[in-house]
């Protein structure tokens, strides 16, 4: 990078951060930018070094208090007078800390880098599913990509029969120390040798397949079972099928975020299902008996009281959404709209007239008699 950024802003927190928000976006920012793992940023290691640049100061009191006061100069060798050390570069790298401790959650704190297994990140994805495959449930395959171990070097990242060597620059150790003077003490550090980048080892001939990463991607379809009763917004959990592990870890876990389609007659509230009946003014005043269509194709004779109002709510128990992971059902709420007629006869006008003059609520047959004045015209 031309010119160095802010420290603050390549960790993205605030000059009052505390060491514990430092550490934790460190280890956030170090994990997204570790060449490792973001493969495909060809400035990944750049930013990288950036990101151990700035930590390597700000976790540091004693530097810290220098770069507040004298910012990128404070490290100037040409600037001892200011409160220069003598030489940044002098302590880039990372080694102040062991760097996978950090990163995957360690306990950190120095001495030799560790080179265990390390567990492979998680991935996280999106799938569309229609309303009535989230109430009754399924199983979908889905297509994802991943980073998996190279068939052809075993993940080595030798081509097939040409030797891995121990490092020549730091004897295999995979770090390298610099020692340095500065006017406020004597600094040692530790850093990943430049040489196999921390490995202890170096390929004299990398893979043709993987280029020496002992890494490629691929993409690989899995079968994905979605339990009845999922809503939107809800997650799915596949082990094992996220990222490669670093030197030999397990992968990491899929999560799977549903999205449900919207249904042309139905809604869900909660565990219910939610539908609108239209029913003519003579079915409400008298009653009815009325096939309705329920998900997945089956129908329900529904019950329509004699005197329903318009908006009445009708229940049909255990017609509804199953509960996730449970034998419950919730229920179907059924509202229902009262439909005048726009057109009437003379016989039909004459015996709503005649109901209107028999009815002793004189409230509701004003009501009544205005609605039906009003449909007609």
């Amino acid at each position: 990078m031309s010119a160095k950024r802010d420290f603050y802003e390549v960790l993205g927190v605030s000059k009052n951060a505390t060491q514990e928000e430092i550490k934790k976006a460190y280890r956030q920012m170090a994990r997204k930018h570790h060449p490792d793992v973001a493969r495909d940023d060809e400035n990944a290691a750049e930013k990288f070094k950036e990101i151990n640049d700035a930590y390597e100061v700000l976790s540091d009191e004693q530097k810290r208090a220098a770069y507040d006061r004298f910012g990128h100069d404070a490290f100037d060798p040409t600037r001892n007078g200011a409160g220069g050390f003598g030489g940044f570069d002098d302590f880039t790298g990372g080694g102040f800390t062991d760097l996978f401790d950090l990163i995957f959650g360690g306990a950190g704190g120095g001495g030799r880098r560790r080179r265990g297994p390390q567990r492979g990140a998680d991935k996280e994805m999106r799938l569309e599913i229609n309303f009535e495959d989230a109430v009754f449930g399924m199983e979908k395959d889905v297509e994802l990509s991943r980073v998996e171990k190279c068939e052809r070097c075993s993940g080595n990242g030798a081509e097939p029969g040409t030797p891995i060597k121990t490092c020549p620059v730091c004897q295999g150790s995979g770090q390298s120390k610099t020692v340095q003077s500065t006017p406020f003490g004597r600094f040692e550090t530790m850093r990943p040798c430049s040489r196999c980048h921390g490995e202890g080892k170096v390929i004299e001939k990398p893979c043709s397949s993987c280029k020496g990463s002992g890494q490629i991607r691929k993409k690989r379809r899995i079968n994905v079972r979605i339990p009845a009763g999922i809503d939107t917004g809800m997650r799915l959990r596949i082990q094992a099928e996220g990222e490669l592990g670093i030197f030999g870890g397990p992968p990491g876990d899929l999560y799977i975020t549903v999205i449900v389609k919207p249904h042309a007659k139905f809604k869900r509230e909660g565990n219910n299902l939610i539908t609108r009946l239209q029913i003519n003014f003579v079915q409400a005043a008298l009653g009815t008996e009325v096939e309705i269509p329920l998900l997945g194709g089956a129908t329900h004779t529904l019950k329509v009281e004699e005197g329903t109002q318009p908006g009445a709510v009708i229940t049909v128990k255990g017609k509804g959404i199953p509960h996730l992971n449970s034998q419950r059902w919730g229920d179907l709420k059924v509202i229902i709209d009262v439909t005048i007629p726009t057109r009437l006869s003379k016989k039909q006008k004459a015996l709503l007239t005649s109901f209107y003059e028999d009815s002793d609520d004189k409230e509701s047959k004003k009501k009544l008699f205005d609605k039906l004045k009003d449909a007609m015209g």
